[in-house]
């Protein structure tokens, strides 16, 4: 090995920092088509120009960068995605610009850092309308892998069914500022902002059930028309049919006691109007009947 005023000439020094200062704007400034996967994620792009510094500086994998924003003291990480910008610019997530207080085309010092693995971190959302969602800590799961590290403070933004969701970060362990990139992680979630609990009063008493009215009519259920006997004489009053008067769920009503898992379809439910114009009119006996009979054997003359 040869050495020349001190400097190592075979091999660069390891562990050397990168560090350099661009101009900044967000994704929606980069030019070619929309980049949603940069504009939900936590990894900005810089130019050519950076790659080439990092490899001859033989910088630590996976590049992380801590950002910072001198004239406001603002400071966050994240990870590089592509090294495709113009020279002397780099693009940023624009939830990771409002973090910085960066507006468009202002400087930002940009320094590459080594971050300790994450352990375990704590969210908050900004809104009550992420306990709408069905399981939240997948949702932020699947978000995670578009991130590279966190910063205790910054507010990220994830997007679930169309909908952009803010989270601020509370804590991160064992540092103000971890990795994410293939670890194993605790997660755990503080009381959105503005979320009020129930009263103590109405915990401990149980919730009364409201009376719900059953709102049930009267269906007659007969045969159309008058029975006849086999014998061809008239039926007595006592053999009469007797009109059977039976109570159903209004058309509309919801079924209360409807049990889960059970699916009943009730075809034979005529309409309301049809219901009462059968009630209504008056039974009348209808011949069952008509015209003239014949006799297949020819009478004696």
């Amino acid at each position: 090995m040869f050495q020349f005023s001190g400097f190592n000439m075979m091999f660069p020094e390891a562990g050397r920092s990168f560090k350099a200062s661009y101009k900044c704007f967000s994704v929606s400034m980069l030019p070619g088509n929309e980049r949603q996967d940069v504009e939900n994620g936590g990894k900005i792009i810089m130019p050519p120009s950076a790659l080439d510094s990092l490899t001859r500086l033989n910088v630590e994998y996976p590049m992380l960068f801590k950002l910072i924003n001198n004239k406001k003291g603002r400071t966050s990480h994240a990870g590089v995605l592509e090294f495709v910008a113009d020279e002397g610019k780099c693009y940023l997530p624009y939830w990771m610009m409002d973090n910085l207080l960066l507006g468009e085309g202002d400087i930002l010092t940009i320094e590459s850092v080594s971050l300790p693995v994450a352990k375990f971190s704590k969210f908050q959302p900004h809104s009550t309308d992420f306990l709408d969602i069905t399981n939240p800590k997948a949702v932020l799961e699947n978000a995670l892998r578009n991130f590279a590290c966190l910063t205790t403070g910054d507010v990220v933004a994830i997007k679930y069914n169309k909908k952009v969701y803010e989270l601020c970060v509370l804590e991160t362990k064992p540092g103000n500022a971890v990795s994410i990139i293939e670890c194993d992680m605790n997660v755990e979630f503080e009381a959105p902002v503005g979320y009020k609990e129930p009263s103590s009063s109405r915990k401990g008493q149980p919730q009364e059930e409201e009376p719900q009215d059953h709102v049930m009519e009267e269906v007659v259920e007969t045969f159309k028309g008058s029975g006849v006997r086999l014998d061809g004489k008239k039926k007595k009053d006592n053999q009469l049919d007797a009109p059977v008067i039976k109570k159903i769920l209004a058309r509309g009503v919801p079924d209360y006691d409807y049990s889960f898992g059970y699916l009943k379809f009730d075809r034979s439910i005529k309409p309301i109007s049809d219901r009462v114009a059968d009630i209504d009119a008056a039974p009348t006996t209808q011949e069952s009947f008509q015209g003239e009979g014949f006799s297949m054997k020819k009478s004696r003359k």
